[in-house]
């Protein structure tokens, strides 16, 4: 994983090494000459300065040997296709100094490691600053001993006022850089957090399922026993039929359930624990759910090729409420409208506080319930959907929703929208069940 890392690193300096070799010559050539007819100030400093930043792994002198030399060539270059008498030695004379000034740069800003400083705008802004400056120095330094250029105090103010400047532009572009990277990253733990919330939601909701399985079993259990015991009872009376036959199967009942009762004990735990690790908060503003459900549910109808539009509205003031109670109750109903909606249509849920409970209307323009289902449609494996095959739902999700609702003493119904087509799915839960208690 780790050289995989280091490798993607690599490749990505390379991607900039080329690029920076391409742009820096032609950001160069955006130039002015306020020193005299050799020495310019060019946009070709500050995008080498931004490329240099951008590199992870590469040492900056490699970089800046590279771009001096291309710098050099693309000049001279340039200069034989606009000059008619042209040249050769006397442009590489004019030229080269300017290998030098990235060629310095870049050894300057590898000695002082401005990367430590990713960090601290201000202090690499400070750095690239002075290296621009000494930069500069080497530069005209070079041209002194070779072109016999003057250096007067005035052209020296002048450079540092240039310095100052691209190290502002730079600075610029790199915050807006980092700024993106920010919302880059924040975008995808978001992604991410949703993911996992999802998760955990899917697995409270078989939690809920699992520990109703447990108390069936403890049910059977019992009345196994119960039975064991009657035909105990039994034992020594004159029967037509083996009751010590019937009495060992009935205990054998009564312990094989005990063992299911005991691994989904197992699982049930670690399921709880699963949750109660993975869960760095248990509640939630009511926005912040919604647009979790609106979300999940827009990627589950692009995944099945329908075009729904998904419309919320959020009347009164709400506390935070449980997270995965109302993504396991609140989910189930939207996805089942997802699935009605045959090819495009509106979802619409309204959730409005009255009081001490807090309303969910779940409407589709969907086909709707038609009226021998409305009865049944929350019995459990009842199901009107089946796939491409022939095979039907599970039919648990609505029988799943009631349970739970009424568990938490709220109610869930169920209407014809006044338009005629679709249905509203009503749900009603006390506040008090959904809150943190202090």
């Amino acid at each position: 994983m780790i050289n995989l890392n280091l490798s993607t690193l690599v490749k990505k300096d390379i991607y900039i090494l080329v690029l920076m070799m391409v742009t820096v010559p032609l950001a160069g050539e955006i130039k002015s000459f306020p020193l005299n007819e050799t020495f310019r100030m060019s946009f070709g400093a500050p995008t080498f300065f931004f490329f240099l930043l951008l590199l992870r792994r590469m040492p900056a002198f490699l970089p800046g040997f590279l771009t001096g030399m291309v710098v050099v060539e693309f000049r001279i270059l340039l200069g034989f296709i606009m000059q008619e008498n042209f040249d050769w030695t006397s442009s590489f004379q004019t030229h080269y100094p300017s290998f030098f000034f990235y060629f310095t740069y870049s050894c300057l800003f590898y000695l002082a490691k401005i990367n430590r400083f990713h960090h601290q705008p201000l202090m690499v802004g400070f750095i690239g600053f002075i290296i621009e400056i000494l930069s500069d120095c080497v530069e005209l330094i070079i041209q002194y001993f070779v072109l016999e250029t003057t250096i007067t105090l005035a052209a020296l103010n002048e450079i540092i006022v240039i310095a100052f400047s691209h190290s502002f532009i730079v600075l610029s572009f790199f915050n807006m850089m980092k700024l993106y990277e920010a919302q880059s990253r924040e975008r995808h733990i978001r992604k991410q957090n949703e993911h996992m919330l999802m998760l955990i939601s899917n697995l409270y909701e078989e939690s809920i399922h699992l520990k109703k399985t447990l108390q069936d079993a403890e049910n059977i259990t019992k009345k196994s026993y119960d039975l064991y015991k009657s035909l105990d009872s039994l034992e020594n009376e004159q029967l037509s039929f083996p009751v010590e036959d019937f009495r060992r199967q009935a205990l054998k009942i009564a312990g094989e359930v005990h063992e299911v009762k005991k691994d989904n004990q197992r699982i049930f735990a670690g399921l709880s624990k699963l949750i109660s690790d993975e869960s760095f908060t248990d509640y939630m503003s009511i926005h912040e759910l919604a647009n979790i459900i609106v979300r999940a549910n827009d990627k589950y109808a692009r995944l099945l090729g329908k075009d729904i539009q998904f419309v919320y509205t959020i009347d009164g003031k709400h506390p935070h409420y449980h997270i995965y109670t109302i993504l396991s109750i609140i989910n189930n109903v939207v996805a089942n409208a997802v699935e009605a909606i045959k090819d495009t249509g509106t979802i619409t849920i309204d959730i409005d506080k009255k009081h001490d409970l807090v309303e969910f209307r779940i409407g589709d323009n969907g086909p709707g319930v038609v009226s021998k289902d409305k009865e049944l449609i929350f019995k459990p494996g009842f199901t009107s959907k089946y796939d491409l095959n022939g095979n039907p739902s599970t039919g648990i999700g609505l029988s799943y929703v009631k349970e739970m609702v009424e568990e938490l003493e709220g109610d869930v119904t169920f209407q014809d929208r006044p338009e005629g087509k679709g249905s509203i799915f009503i749900i009603r839960l006390l506040v008090d069940h959904l809150i943190e208690k202090g």
